[in-house]
This record gives structure tokens, sequence and C-alpha cells, in this order.
């Protein structure tokens, strides 16, 4: 049997023809069939399991037959998108570091002499025996650090887990506590232990809890609860900017007016800003953070948080670029935007 090569994870369908590939690498094809034999072997008798454990599986199969002759076999162990490649000259083999509890489909080919591939025979989904009975760590109080009127962003310190997490779970309690599902974040691959709740009622008040569950189906306790409150209705806002614009970059002059009858009372505005972009001087406001790099978001500082009805604040940016100050919200409502 030839060394385990593990996949890389990408889409499972070009992963599984890349990675049998690979896998029979040590099956190469001989030139002195290579011209003549185009006949593919035909496809193996169904897989067999004989032996398990938590972590292998032995196989057995009734053998390919081949116009030449059968050379042998690419085995592989598909999980989600992501799996394992193997390769034996037998009809039998054993498939290690495979994980508790995790199901995989699992199929083989056979492979002549000149480099003919058959098709797979029947798959076969296994499920491995479980191995882990430990639940994750509890996950961190979440916090919401950033409100707007109908979504929150939430973020907590992950989990931890003696083999592999595999998802986090994000509930909203309501009255009674009641647990309602709002998201789901897969740890596979790993993600940030951050996610957006949204399609919530403005100037509102929820309260949010976290739980982590790891590969074999163990639940960790909720996590501390936080309580958050929505602003209220995005208001109606207009932007005026003054733009002077160099070789390195630009200074732009922001009057941001509230349009709308009811007052501001501390705000965060967003605008399109590339990654390749870098903040000089601000004044006027604060940076928050770049999400997905293609924006800004800047909130007030101590003293213009409250904007009036009909009142303006102003702000500035010297930066890097031509990408002028566009698609400009004020607490989630889009602004109209007018240069001078």
């Amino acid at each position: 049997m030839h060394p385990i090569r593990p996949w890389p994870r990408s889409r499972a369908v070009t992963l599984a023809v890349a990675a049998l590939v690979a896998a029979t690498a040590a099956l190469a094809p001989s030139p002195a069939y290579a011209a003549d034999d185009t006949e593919r072997p035909t496809a193996p008798g169904p897989i067999t399991v004989t032996a398990i454990d938590t972590t292998w599986v032995e196989l057995t199969w009734t053998a390919s037959t081949d116009n030449v002759g059968v050379v042998g076999y690419a085995v592989s162990a598909l999980f989600e998108d992501t799996g394992r490649a193997y390769s034996t000259d037998t009809t039998t083999i054993r498939l290690t570091d495979l994980r508790p509890s995790r199901t995989y489909t699992l199929s083989v080919a056979g492979l002549d002499a000149a480099g003919n591939r058959s098709v797979s025979n029947p798959t076969l989904r296994l499920t491995m025996p479980p191995g882990d009975t430990q639940p994750p760590s509890t996950p961190g109080q979440p916090v919401a650090y950033d409100v707007a009127a109908t979504l929150v962003w939430l973020r907590w310190t992950p989990s931890t887990d003696n083999v592999v997490l595999d998802r986090y779970e994000v509930y909203r309690v309501d009255a009674g506590g009641q647990l309602t599902l709002v998201r789901e974040l897969y740890q596979f691959p790993p993600s940030p232990t951050m996610t957006q709740v949204s399609g919530l009622t403005p100037n509102t008040t929820y309260t949010f809890v976290v739980r982590a569950r790891d590969e074999a189906g163990n639940w960790s306790a909720l996590s501390p609860p936080v309580t958050v409150t929505t602003l209220p209705p995005p208001p109606s806002c207009a932007v005026r900017t003054v733009v002077r614009q160099g070789r390195d970059g630009f200074v732009a002059y922001l009057a941001v007016e509230n349009t709308g009858t009811t007052a501001v009372n501390g705000w965060t505005m967003t605008w399109r800003f590339w990654a390749s972009q870098q903040v000089r001087a601000l004044w006027g406001a604060q940076v928050v953070d770049r999400p997905n790099n293609s924006y800004l978001r800047v909130r007030n500082t101590s003293h213009n948080a409250l904007i009036r009805p009909g009142g303006t604040v102003s702000l500035g940016i010297v930066a890097t670029g031509t990408q002028l100050p566009e698609e400009v919200t004020l607490n989630g409502g889009v602004c109209v935007v007018a240069d001078e």
C-alpha cells in the first residue's frame, strides 16, 4: 500500500479527480501498453468492511477484470469537501487517520497497465464508531461590537475541544427563556468567532447566547448572555464633500446633515474605501474597522455624537488612492452624496 496523501480543502469534484490521480502515481502506465490499450477495467465489486475501529477501517472488494491486466486500485475516503486518497495493488486495504463519528463516502476504481481507469463501484457511506465523549469548552460571553437598527455584530472567545470543533450556534433568548436559533457558523474550515445577526427590529432589546458542537455531536454549555438594544430607524441624511486631490491621494471634507425629523444620538458612518487605500489622517470621527476591506467604518467622537434634525456634523480625511467617499451610510441609512 502506498503512503496516504491528504487532500487540500477545495471543491469536492475537483479534489476527487486530482487526489486520485496523485494517489495512483505509483501505478504509472507502461509505455508498452499505453499506445494500444484503451479499454477500461471493469468496475470493482461492492466494498465490504472487514474490520473497523474509531480511526481506521479495513476494506475488501471483488477484483476488476481487464483485457490486459489490472495493476492496482485507487481508493478514496471523502468527508464533505475534503478527504484522503490511497492506492493498493491488492483487493484489500486499511484506511488510517480517519476521525471518530465522521461519515465518509468510500469509493474504489481499478487501474490497468496503460493507465485506463474503471468507473468506481457503487460508493459506500460509512459512519465511523464514536470515540469522543468530551464536550467542547463553553464559548466566551458574546460582545456586541457593532449595533445598527436592524442588525448586530457579535464576537466571542473561541471554545476548545479535544478533537475538532464542528460549529457554533447563536441563539436569541426569547421571553420565558426560549431559545431561537439565528445563526450557524461551521468550523470546517475554521472560521472567525464572529457573526452578523440581521432582520432585527429597530429600537428593540435582544439577548443572545452561543454554544459549540464538536464532530462527535457533543455540545458545550451555553455561553453567558449578552443583551443589546438596536438603534432607532436609520436617519435620513445628506453628505456634501469638498475634495482636494493630489498626486498621492486626496483630502476630503464631509458635512453630514440629518435630514430626518428625529435626533441622532451616536452614529456610525461607512463609505467605499478599497483595500489598497490607507488613512493618513482623520478628524471629527474615529476609525472602527474596514469591513471586507472594501469600506471604511467610522464613528462619532465624544463631542459630536448628537445630530439634531436639520443639524450638521463635519469630518475630514486624508487618504491615499483615488476612491473618493461614496456609498455613504449613517447608522445604516443611505445618504445622498453631493460634491462641491
